[in-house]
């Protein structure tokens, strides 16, 4: 009674769907083999039967169906059959996987019940076997632990590679450095704790030959694992804290001897204006955005009419720059990894960030041995269906280069924007005049 338990129906009809699953998995190779040997076979019988009908054609006056007509008509049902088609990127997808997750959680499931009935046909025979299963787990618990360790190593040396690029600015430094710090405690005590966990978990499973000792609570080690955790954090989150008030607290004297760059999203586009001679960025309001005048720039304020219109971020090497960032439509996020610069783009919110570049395109690209590299400006932020399309090529140069490409830079404040604002003018004027003569009438 206690096999039939575990031997019933619904094993039974797991076994079946497995093997369901494993027939619709045959590829359909074989069915067109054999269509195409059925349909050769026809072929051949219609030309047999074509010679047949050209005896019996002259035996009877009754016209026959011509057979070459067959045979053409055959020819185009095989020339117009259409083959297997290729599912071989189904198999990338991810409902391959969670396919094949699900029968080796099923494979398991079997082996673990027939496991399961050769433990209870050998307690049928008074054979012991109750901790055979605790020695199983034991062993799978170093397997994991091994596994999991093999694992952690895999992601330092090959996606840890991938994803840590070397720091194009003197503040990245600094955050990889925090970074790596926290990244060597953390890594240190996750091994740690889990090489106690797991081993403890095989030196002490359960065993016929001695019984648990029952251990409730100790003062010691909960102060150990409390105070040590705490004053850990707290190191790390200082350090965290002075390095990130060393990179946004700047000096207002420093701040000043910056480049000045104002950068603008929108979906889904940068707009980049360049501060001129005052390294002065001139004034925006959101009321002011025309065709012509996209940022809605203050033309009436002086500093803004020697503000130059570009393309993409160029920059001068080990020079300070300092980016004043806004939106004008919903949040972007500013963000240039190699740099280390990330801030968000707000409406109504000006933010900024100050860094320096330390390396010029050409010097990273010799570094990285890759002469395609560049660095990008990219949206942080999921922004809508043209999110992908933010990024604005960022190019370091040296002193000169830059100086040379910032002399061809177009004016925000050309004859076209003048030749609007004098129209505008006119046309207030015209309204203020109207508005008196018709006060003047009705007085």
């Amino acid at each position: 009674m206690r096999l039939k338990k575990y031997l019933n129906i619904r094993w039974i009809a797991s076994i079946m769907v497995m093997c369901a699953l494993l027939v619709n998995a045959i590829p359909l190779s074989a069915q067109l083999a054999d269509t195409s040997s059925t349909t050769a076979s026809s072929s051949a019988g219609v030309n047999e039967g074509a010679a047949d009908s050209s005896a019996l054609k002259s035996a009877s006056s009754e016209p026959l169906i011509s057979t070459v007509v067959d045979t053409a008509a055959s020819a185009k049902l095989i020339a117009d059959f259409k083959p297997e088609k290729d599912f071989g990127p189904l198999y990338k997808s991810a409902s391959y996987y969670v396919l094949l997750f699900f029968l080796v959680c099923v494979f398991i499931a079997i082996i673990g019940k027939v496991l399961r009935v050769y433990e209870l046909s050998g307690e049928l025979q008074g054979k012991k076997t109750k901790s055979y299963w605790q020695n199983v787990q034991g062993i799978l618990f170093i397997v994991v632990l091994i596994a999991g360790l093999y694992g952690v190593y895999w992601s330092y040396t090959v996606q840890g590679a991938m994803s840590m690029t070397i720091a194009a600015s003197e503040h990245g430094e600094k955050i990889d450095t925090m970074f790596y710090v926290t990244l060597v405690i953390t890594t240190i005590v996750f091994i740690l704790t889990h090489i106690l966990l797991f081993g403890f978990s095989f030196k002490y499973r359960g065993s016929d030959t001695r019984k648990a000792y029952f251990y409730p609570h100790n003062n010691a080690v909960e102060r150990l694992w409390t105070i040590i955790p705490a004053i850990t954090l707290t190191v790390l989150v200082v350090f965290g804290f002075i390095t990130w008030r060393s990179i946004t607290n700047v000096p207002k004297e420093e701040q000043d001897k910056a480049l000045k760059v104002e950068v603008v999203g929108e979906q889904f586009k940068w707009n980049i204006r360049y501060s001129g001679t005052d390294n002065i960025i001139g004034k925006r309001n959101f009321t002011l955005i025309t065709p012509t005048n996209g940022l809605g720039i203050d033309y009436k304020d002086p500093k803004s009419w020697d503000d130059k219109l570009a393309g993409e971020i160029v920059l001068p090497v080990n020079k300070p720059v300092r980016v004043a960032v806004g939106s004008k439509d919903i949040l972007h996020s500013f963000y240039i990894p190699d740099f280390r610069v990330q801030i968000n783009a707000v409406p109504g919110m000006p933010t900024s960030f100050q860094f320096t570049p330390k390396y010029t395109t050409q010097q990273m690209r010799d570094k990285l041995n890759d002469p395609t590299f560049n660095y990008l400006l990219l949206c942080a932020k999921i922004c809508g269906a043209g999110h992908y399309n933010m990024q604005a090529k960022v190019t370091v140069l040296s002193e000169d280069e830059y100086k040379a490409w910032e002399a061809k830079l177009p004016l925000f404040y050309n004859d076209d924007v003048k030749k609007q604002l004098q129209v505008a003018q006119q046309k207030m004027s015209s309204e203020n005049n109207k508005v008196t003569l018709i006060t003047k009438n009705n007085r």
